[in-house]
């Protein structure tokens, strides 16, 4: 659907190529016109916070309606500076003493949360502009609040203007400069979400009706998957819990017809809303359904909690931080948008989500797109975000082939699958070892691979009939089945469960993989070892496993 790490030593922490950084301003007596008064201050603006290039994609229409109800997630910046990043390197590195030794979500906000004092810093100077205050979320870095555009403006010093789209003709609104705070307290925060509606994310799947392979609709049945893929019949998830990202809900009767028809005996999803849930059912429905009908087709056992919140930044935000909150261990994620399409301090906010359920044990994968090397489609090379983060497992697409037996017989890049270099991060150490001239010294996507052409793509029932359905949403969840399978395993053996995926499986230099030789996504062409179309490749669940656990 179109929707949406080799480990030779410590992980350095990723840099960002536009850090969020604090610029200091005064604010002068008047702003531009409509813009709100607030006394003057030394103040200081949240940089990389502000949409680029309005005047060259959008016309501004005026000004947001005064009364018009915002609501904004604050993201403060993690206590200590690198030392999370240090620590997440640590617990991740196979080779480490320290790895699997995961924080608690108390010993977290005790090392790495803001203070209380600095929490009630901020939520006092809020509330004094008029808005109200909603929840803190666990760990001390991120807070939401609400109010008025009119209040909004007021709190942050900047004002909202109304826009339309030249190339799509959608109307949205946006801040019209970074906002600002007193210097004590944006000293303290790396991004504030909602300021902007103009990006929403979308859904990596592709449906696709073919002549049948063994699934009703086309597409690849469960027992299909699990042959190509060498998932053995005696891991099946049991006591394992995966989570779902998604902004569009589903019907469970969808997901009972298609456990039923495979006799898969899967407990029913959980539905987790988050900041009200994602509205009424949308044409992301599909995509929602793919993603736990795959999990159920390759993990039957593992319990699935869907969290589903609204698609917008504040609402983003939320539910990566509702996920890291619950501590469910694996995450599928198959919603995103190019990284151009996104402010810094958005990428940067979401980045630390990621990084502080890295260093609480949690493992998250990302679809890596479905554009090819053209993840913006404005003619150059660009990659996905979430994929493209350092503390995701981004996952490109294939072409699977099995056998008559349902075993794994070829495999080819998918040209739909996103990959390429980023343009925000810098390359983690754990990559160097693959790294690629074409890559320029930035972190490159995607890190593995799955099956996601849409011919055959994989056999799924959604709004109340049998479909194919590929891209690489299909891919994000047949990893993170992966992921469970893996963590059942290690808990009976003893050892760690696989938290942030990527140092350890960079170390396994290719062992448990099919490397995936042939095809291309664009830009770039498959080849030996690690390469921009499918990273390391898909894998081989036996012998993954059996290196991955020592």
């Amino acid at each position: 659907m179109k929707s949406r790490l080799k480990l030779l030593g410590l992980v350095a922490a990723p840099a960002l190529v536009a850090a969020p950084a604090l610029v200091a301003a005064v604010v002068p007596a008047a702003y531009a016109a409509n813009a709100p008064q607030p006394h003057a201050t030394t103040r200081a603006a949240v940089a990389g916070d502000v949409l680029t290039g309005l005047k060259q994609s959008a016309a501004r229409t005026g000004n947001v309606a005064a009364g018009k109800r915002i609501s904004v997630a604050i993201s403060l910046t993690p206590r200590g500076g690198t030392a999370l990043d240090a620590f997440v390197a640590k617990v991740s590195d196979p080779r480490s003493s320290s790895y699997g030794h995961y924080l608690t979500k108390r010993q977290f906000a005790a090392r790495f949360g803001r203070t209380d004092s600095e929490i009630k810093q901020l939520t006092d100077y809020l509330r004094a502009q008029g808005l109200t205050v909603g929840t803190v979320h666990s760990g001390n870095l991120l807070v939401d609040a609400g109010g008025t555009a009119a209040q909004v403006e007021k709190a942050f010093g900047t004002r909202l203007s109304t826009w339309k789209d030249a190339r799509t003709g959608r109307s949205f609104y946006a801040n019209d400069s970074a906002p600002t705070l007193p210097a004590s307290i944006a000293s303290l925060v790396g991004d504030v979400a909602g300021l902007n509606n103009r990006v929403q994310l979308h859904h990596q799947a592709t449906p696709h009706t073919v002549s049948p392979h063994n699934g009703p609709g086309g597409g690849y049945t469960p027992a299909q998957l699990k042959g190509g893929y060498n998932v053995s019949g005696t891991y099946t998830g049991s006591g394992q819990k995966i989570a779902l990202l998604e902004f569009d809900g589903f019907q469970q009767s969808n997901i009972t017809a298609y456990d039923s028809h495979y006799g898969l005996g899967s407990p029913t999803p959980t539905v987790q809303k988050v900041d009200g849930g994602s509205g009424a059912l949308g044409d992301g429905q599909v995509e929602v359904e793919l993603d736990i009908e795959v999990l159920h087709a390759i993990a039957p056992k593992a319990n699935v909690t869907v969290f589903e919140g609204p698609n917008s930044d504040a609402g983003e935000i939320d539910t990566y931080q509702a996920i890291v909150d619950s501590g469910i261990p694996t995450t599928s994620i198959s919603w995103g948008a190019a990284e151009s399409a996104r402010t810094t301090s958005g990428i940067n906010a979401v980045d630390a989500v990621f990084k502080a359920g890295a260093a609480q044990g949690l493992g998250f994968y990302a679809a890596s797109g479905d554009s090819g090397s053209d993840d913006a489609g404005d003619g150059g090379t660009s990659v996905d975000y979430p994929a493209s983060d350092p503390y995701v497992t981004g996952v490109g697409g294939t072409q699977l082939t099995v056998t008559s037996s349902n075993a794994w017989s070829k495999e080819v890049a998918w040209s739909g699958g996103g990959g390429g270099k980023s343009s925000v991060f810098k390359i983690p150490s754990w990559q160097t070892a693959v790294q690629k001239s074409a890559g320029g010294g930035y972190r490159q996507v995607p890190d593995v691979s799955a099956h996601a052409n849409p011919s055959p793509g994989v056999s799924i029932y959604s709004q109340g009939s049998w479909t194919s359905v590929g891209g690489t949403s299909a891919a994000a969840p047949e990893w993170a089945a992966f992921g469970a399978l893996y963590n059942q395993q290690a808990a009976a053996a003893g050892k760690a469960k696989l938290g942030f995926a990527d140092p350890a499986l960079y170390s396994a230099s290719g062992t448990g993989f099919h490397d995936i030789t042939s095809g291309s996504n664009g830009a770039y062409s498959a080849g030996t070892g690690w390469d921009f179309t499918t990273g390391w490749g898909s894998y081989n669940a036996s012998t993954l496993a059996s290196k991955l656990l020592g």
